[in-house]
């Protein structure tokens, strides 16, 4: 709530008292300045939003969280002791943990005597709403696919350059599980190509890289993985995608990241032009032009 000062008495020139009738242009700007009127008009002021007290519980757990002082696996104190901290309601305070809830940073279990559950960082969210995004035509499938063929390139180019022999070696075991489970079925074999892909973003070093790929690639599978699944010719489409990794996986090995980049954004094109529009495809082969030459 925004106090206003009392009026003061007397001859001060601010609201509450008579104003002086100045003499000559000087002593007019002067009287105003006195009466603390402004002399100009072009300052513009918005109004002020209320903000309610269950936003202001959010934001000091969330800033309790960014500042590292509650940490994943942790836990909040109990909701009657919230409620003597923070001085406010009990439906102020559940309020503000279903909000934290849904936001993905706490987790709270019927009946648990303890306080919600502080939850590690998950791109789950990110993922829907990224989806969400390309549902509602905020943002074309062709446009996802393209930020797709640039982060996977990115992360390839990098993974060739700086991954270990290990990380080398998880690659290697995920292209083993998507042969076998070519006879298995599509939902096994996705779940190991998603591993490849996330074993190269992790030889990257770049976490941003890492997080962007499970968003973008999670939303890229939620939209178009039941027609791949369900095509009539899944079978040869997990092999000639079996045959794309290993072929980007060699690049890899061999340190070649310009070879690793344009591998892996050629191969995410031949797989999922066929989801765009042919005139919105553009933009995916402007990503692979310095590959004609």
């Amino acid at each position: 709530m925004v106090r206003t000062e009392p009026a003061c008495r007397g001859g001060s020139g601010l609201a509450g008292s008579r104003p002086r009738r100045a003499h000559g242009g000087e002593g007019n700007n002067i009287d105003h300045a006195r009466r603390g009127e402004a002399l100009s008009d072009g300052a513009q002021f918005r109004q002020v939003a209320p903000v309610r007290l269950y936003q202001r519980i959010v934001e000091q757990i969330e800033q309790a969280i960014a500042r590292g002082d509650l940490k994943p696996g942790q836990r909040l104190p109990s909701e009657r002791e919230l409620v003597t901290q923070f001085g406010a309601s009990r439906p102020t305070v559940r309020e503000a943990l279903r909000v934290l809830e849904s936001n993905g940073l706490v987790r709270s279990r019927h009946g648990d005597p303890n306080g919600p559950e502080i939850l590690p960082f998950s791109s789950d969210r990110m993922t829907k709403e990224m989806a969400r995004l390309v549902q509602f035509d905020n943002v074309s499938i062709a446009e996802l696919i393209s930020f797709r063929m640039i982060l996977d390139g990115s992360a390839s180019l990098l993974a060739a350059r700086l991954r270990s022999e290990e990380e080398l070696s998880a690659m290697e075991r995920t292209l083993a599980v998507m042969a076998d489970a070519i006879e298995t079925g599509y939902e096994e074999f996705s779940k190991a190509d998603v591993a490849f892909h996330e074993a190269v973003a992790v030889a990257s070093r770049n976490s941003l890289i890492e997080v962007c790929n499970q968003v973008v690639r999670g939303a890229v599978l939620s939209l178009i993985s039941d027609k791949v699944a369900h095509a009539h010719n899944s079978t040869a489409l997990m092999r000639e995608s079996l045959r794309h990794h290993e072929e980007v996986l060699e690049a890899i090995r061999a340190g070649d990241g310009p070879a690793a980049a344009s591998i892996s954004r050629r191969k995410l094109y031949e797989y999922y032009a066929g989801y765009v529009p042919e005139d919105e495809r553009g933009p995916l082969l402007a990503l692979m032009d310095d590959e004609e030459g």
